[in-house]
């Protein structure tokens, strides 16, 4: 599964003199990445170095495009955020699945259980249902998309339907 965290140490292993590296799913089945060299450039030759690979040896499912890594302010790419290390190293697993996925989230939120519902191919969103043992608040909510997110492939989002026992 190419995560986000798995495809940008993909691309920096690919081409070290890249040092700053962001990959963000900007569509469904596309993803942007962002790149600058150590003097913050990006030459037209990095850039379609960096996108035939990503293209070729990434994922098949998905179009990638790259821009000089200053667009991700003007494109809005949300700002990174700390997630527990559980959730980084399972991302970064190359034999990552929905199994490593609904662990990790399970293993993060022990007061429940997240289940997969479905993917709709169409627009490129993994539904899941969490069933609560006790209401969660909108800020642990917030964390469990931002930690799925962080597991899906790039090209997908995801949705979470919260269950709570008032429901």
């Amino acid at each position: 599964m190419g995560t986000r965290l798995l495809s940008e140490q993909r691309v920096k292993t690919r081409f070290p003199h890249l040092r700053y590296i962001r990959i963000h799913t900007s569509d469904k089945y596309k993803a942007t990445i962002y790149a600058w060299t150590e003097d913050l450039q990006l030459s037209n030759q990095d850039a379609l170095s960096v996108e035939k690979y990503a293209n070729a040896y990434l994922y098949p499912y998905v179009v990638f495009q790259v821009k000089a890594y200053c667009a991700v302010r003007t494109d809005k790419v949300p700002l990174l955020q700390e997630v527990p290390v559980d959730i980084s190293q399972t991302a970064l697993r190359s034999n990552l699945n929905q199994y490593g996925i609904l662990a990790a989230i399970n293993r993060q939120f022990p007061y429940g259980r997240l289940r997969f519902k479905h993917y709709d191919v169409i627009n490129s969103i993994i539904h899941f249902d969490f069933d609560a043992l006790k209401r969660m608040t909108e800020q642990e909510k917030g964390s469990m998309a931002l930690y799925l997110q962080e597991m899906i492939p790039l090209g997908c989002f995801c949705e979470v339907r919260f269950l709570d026992e008032d429901d």
